[in-house]
């Protein structure tokens, strides 16, 4: 009797950690509308000199404990098109999980314009 009871404990443990585990991955799953993914572009092509560096220079490129002169965070310094370029797969990241900029936030049409740019190469434009 006692091995029944012991696998029976052993059973509704496991059995809640799986649905605990379920729970977890869907709720980590779901994105939200302030996280652009992948082909909510719509067609319209970003450009970087309009679109990428004014948001970029205004919000990220804005002091050394950013990504100004001098910075050593993340990819580093971010003010020009080669670093911005070099750095766009971390900028990328950064942007669809919420983590950048640290000091703000960037509205849905400035997240979409960068992840939009770097989803179509990345043109120097």
């Amino acid at each position: 009797m006692a091995t029944t009871h012991l696998n029976n404990y052993r059973m509704k443990k496991m059995l809640t950690i799986l649905a605990v585990s379920v729970f977890m991955v869907a709720a980590c799953s779901k994105t939200t509308t302030n996280n652009p993914e992948p082909g909510d572009c719509n067609g319209t092509a970003k450009s970087f000199a309009a679109d990428v560096s004014p948001v970029i220079q205004s919000s990220c490129a804005i002091g050394s404990g950013c990504h100004g002169s001098g910075s050593q965070n993340g990819p580093g310094v971010l003010a020009n098109y080669s670093q911005v370029s070099s750095a766009r797969t971390a900028i990328r990241s950064a942007i669809i999980s919420g983590r950048m900029p640290v000091n703000g936030s960037l509205s849905a049409a400035q997240k979409n314009a960068i992840i939009c740019w770097i989803d179509n190469g990345a043109p120097n434009n």
